[in-house]
């Protein structure tokens, strides 16, 4: 089984970080909306969906990836890297512990699941702003190979230009990483789609942001049955899809 857990919008999403203040103003109305709408895309694909409760306290608390690294049946609970999301990882794991065995990280490492990308048996984690040394050696718990990845200037983080499709392969944003980084087959996001870079693999279906037809279009021919979904409000929070679910046995 499949299992896809989410978190849902608090009314706080208004001021979640963001490299530069959205103009427009985050409209926390359409972005639960935009959420309804990822949860049906994860269904969609085949994933039972879990949705645990908003946290006012946590603005930026739907983007439950930067939480956990699941790795087979085991979740490495992270310390996110920036200081305001210290709290977002307790009531993810109080969820995971269910299903997996739980690792802990401690001060002074700090990691986000947006940095960390599985390829077979390779995680490969970005060195970004928010994932320190410390953060990517605890890694080795989870059992893989791990290789730290250099990330362009202003890229957040490493799924923010590729993300894995399974049976290693990879969508990886031109003109961003240099593709002999991965041991992976590549379909190419044009540079000028760099965003649509970061997709949901599930099994032959896919999530991609809406209004990027060359990206739709690799897909498709690559063979994944796609599913576009709006973005507009979790972009202005630096969000994108990867980073709204955290999925487990796929």
């Amino acid at each position: 089984m499949i299992r896809a857990f989410t978190r849902s919008v608090p009314d706080s999403f208004a001021q979640a970080l963001s490299a530069s203040p959205p103009d427009p103003p985050i409209d926390v109305a359409l972005a639960r909306a935009h959420h309804a709408a990822y949860g049906a895309a994860l269904a969609a694909c085949g994933a039972v969906v879990e949705t645990l409760a908003a946290d006012e306290a946590c603005p930026d608390g739907c983007f439950v990836e930067d939480t956990a690294v699941v790795v087979g049946a085991r979740a490495l609970i992270t310390r996110p890297g920036a200081p305001s999301r210290r709290a977002e990882p307790a009531a993810v794991a109080a969820v995971l512990a269910r299903w997996l065995e739980l690792v802990e990280m401690t001060e002074p490492a700090t990691l986000d699941g947006g940095d960390c990308l599985r390829l077979g048996e390779t995680l490969y984690v970005g060195r970004s702003a928010r994932t320190n040394a410390a953060g990517i050696a605890r890694l080795a718990v989870l059992g893989l190979r791990v290789i730290g990845v250099e990330l362009p200037p202003g890229v957040l983080h490493l799924k923010c230009v590729c993300s894995p499709l399974g049976d290693g392969r990879l969508l990886l944003a031109e003109h961003s990483i240099p593709s002999a980084t991965f041991d992976a087959s590549i379909v190419w996001v044009p540079a000028a789609e760099t965003y649509a870079a970061n997709a949901v693999a599930i099994g032959d279906h896919v999530i991609v942001a809406d209004g990027y037809p060359r990206t739709r279009d690799a897909l498709v021919a690559a063979g994944f049955t796609v599913h576009a979904v709006p973005v507009s409000e979790v972009r202005k929070a630096d969000g994108s899809l990867t980073c709204q679910s955290i999925v487990v046995g796929a």
